[in-house]
């Protein structure tokens, strides 16, 4: 993630901050900047009674007033929408169907937790350019339902996240039960809109030969392949074969891994990029968008370096590894074929997607 800085002061802020630190003055994310910017009060909305409404600081004559998602009250957003009546809802919030019922204890603490993973996928999506509301593509739109005791999953378009997965103690329990070296909410929401763009990028795109060269056929049993993996475990052969031991179960999920690793790769070169970071010696350009403007192989050529760097800092620290994988060739191969469905996508879609009008309910409860 790029860095951000406070208009008024100039001061280092982050994706999250609603205030800046040094000077006070009040932030939001303007998604079509793609930026935090500094505010200033406005007034009060000419089209949505009692909704106070703002304007960055320095704006220009063209810029328009701006209101917090309708989700701000309950301290779970700070994007920015324009101030009109058909964006109550932030780009980000607006693709919610369900949130938790927050009349339970400890939902809102959850959905808080569950929203600052999700703001960080869609702030990748928004970089690459990629169709999620729909409005690009014959599939509906990216959607979420954050719910408990429901198994995270996605189907059609709709993307399920049990709200239990915001809790780290029952987190670690999953990843010991499942033997995963790294499980974490962005990592969930990354690999289940995986499962979309596999829709999107690969079937609706036409690209299902390639993908089946690739990955393999995923017209083979999935119920039963998953079946089969809870039961025996991965293949033998998984490491040589796979970005991880759950991608083996079947080609659906190898793409959703990889995608998800390929996401991880991108957003975690674009913030040491922006931090100036070097992994043995090799120094990472700020000037070169991670995002757009940078092959395959130099993006491989730049990650290695910066995992194992970062595996060492770990160590010194006595944690974990930062990077508990190793990237057999084939893996390579399929992460270059995300990498390159992403980019022609890109090219064949330049323009930022239109605003969502999937309505929200603020408080469904199953």
């Amino acid at each position: 993630m790029k860095n951000f800085a406070c208009a008024n002061c100039g001061n280092t802020v982050y994706f999250e901050n609603v205030t800046c630190v040094k000077c006070g003055s009040t932030l939001g994310f303007d998604s079509a900047e793609q930026a935090i910017v500094a505010i200033a009060d406005a007034g009060l909305s000419e089209t949505t009674p009692d909704v106070p409404i703002f304007r960055k600081l320095n704006a220009g004559p063209d810029d328009v007033a701006l209101h917090y998602c309708a989700n701000a009250e309950f301290g779970v957003c700070n994007w920015l929408t324009p101030d009109s009546e058909s964006h109550i809802f932030c780009k980000a919030c607006d693709l919610n169907r369900i949130i938790p019922n927050l009349s339970e204890p400890g939902s809102l603490l959850a959905w808080r937790a569950i929203e600052h993973a999700k703001k960080r996928l869609v702030y990748s999506l928004l970089r690459f350019g990629l169709p999620f509301d729909g409005s690009a593509s014959t599939k509906g739109p990216l959607t979420f339902d954050f719910v408990r005791n429901a198994l995270t999953g996605h189907l059609d378009g709709v993307v399920t996240i049990d709200v239990s997965e915001a809790d780290a103690v029952e987190r670690e329990r999953q990843r010991q039960q499942f033997d995963e070296p790294y499980r974490s909410l962005l990592g969930h929401l990354r690999h289940e809109s995986g499962h979309y763009y596999w829709m999107v990028l690969v079937e609706e795109a036409g690209r299902l030969e390639e993908f089946r060269e690739i990955f393999g056929d995923e017209r083979d049993d999935y119920d039963a392949a998953l079946a089969r993996h809870h039961a025996h475990g991965p293949a033998a052969d998984w490491q040589e074969q796979y970005v991880s031991a759950y991608a083996s179960a079947h080609p659906w999920e190898d793409w959703a891994e990889t995608w998800a690793h390929y996401l991880h790769m991108v957003d975690a070169l674009d913030t040491a990029a922006a931090e100036g970071m070097e992994g043995h010696g090799l120094r990472l350009d700020i000037r070169d968008d991670i995002y757009s403007s940078v092959t395959f192989g130099a993006l491989m050529a730049r990650w290695i370096p910066l995992t194992i760097a970062m595996n060492s800092l770990s160590r010194s620290m006595g944690h974990d590894d930062f990077y508990p994988f190793v990237i057999p060739e084939p893996a390579y191969d399929k992460l270059a074929f995300v990498h390159r469905m992403i980019h022609e996508r890109i090219e064949q879609q330049p323009q930022e997607p239109a605003a969502s009008e999937n309505a929200q309910t603020l408080n469904l409860t199953t």
